[in-house]
């Protein structure tokens, strides 16, 4: 009886050494997947209808900024067109209109590229407009907030202006808050 009790114990403990073996495993492949993921993995909607495929900025950093129309940081689209001009070989502006805080963006995709073009000159690209927190987080946005995705930070999108920085390999660098100007130290000294 003594036997069988060892024999099943050993049983036991080789079934579980297994189990976690292969836990281990499928974690380890998980993260590795994550860690895999750049932001040129993602292809959005333009303004315009066509698409933006984040791959054909490699080499350059790319600063991802959710916009709005109505927003008392809304100037801040004249120093991200200023950055865009400033840098333009080692850096990429890339707007996403959302009309997630206030209702600051209650205008068509159409009417945002009026308004950005007639005002402040954007000539950087806009992005269709999309949802940048909530259940319908557009996938992008995700990457952008979430470490388990991005390998380096979570971040929560208290407003609109708030800014992603990437670097030249699509690596997340820091995340910015929506009163941090775009022409700021805080982020200019990334781009020297």
């Amino acid at each position: 009886m003594k036997k069988l009790f060892l024999v099943l114990l050993s049983a036991g403990v080789f079934l579980q050494s297994c189990k976690n073996q292969k836990n281990d495993v499928s974690q380890t492949k998980t993260i590795e997947n994550t860690m895999g993921t750049t932001i040129y993995d993602y292809k959005v909607e333009s303004l315009d209808g066509k698409e933006i495929n984040f791959a054909d900025f490699k080499g350059k950093k790319i600063l991802i900024v959710n916009t709005a129309s109505e927003c008392g940081f809304t100037p801040q689209y004249a120093d991200l067109e200023k950055l865009s001009k400033e840098y333009p070989d080692n850096l990429v502006v890339v707007g996403f209109p959302a009309n997630n805080f206030g209702g600051q963006e209650p205008g068509s995709n159409q009417e945002i590229g009026a308004f950005c073009e007639k005002n402040f000159g954007v000539t950087f690209p806009l992005a269709a407009k999309v949802s940048v927190k909530g259940a319908d987080t557009a996938p992008i946005f995700k990457y952008l907030t979430e470490k388990d995705l991005n390998g380096v930070k979570n971040t929560t999108i208290l407003w609109n202006f708030t800014k992603f920085l990437v670097d030249e390999n699509g690596h997340l660098i820091d995340s910015f808050i929506s009163t941090t100007k775009p022409t700021s130290d805080s982020i200019t000294k990334y781009l020297k």
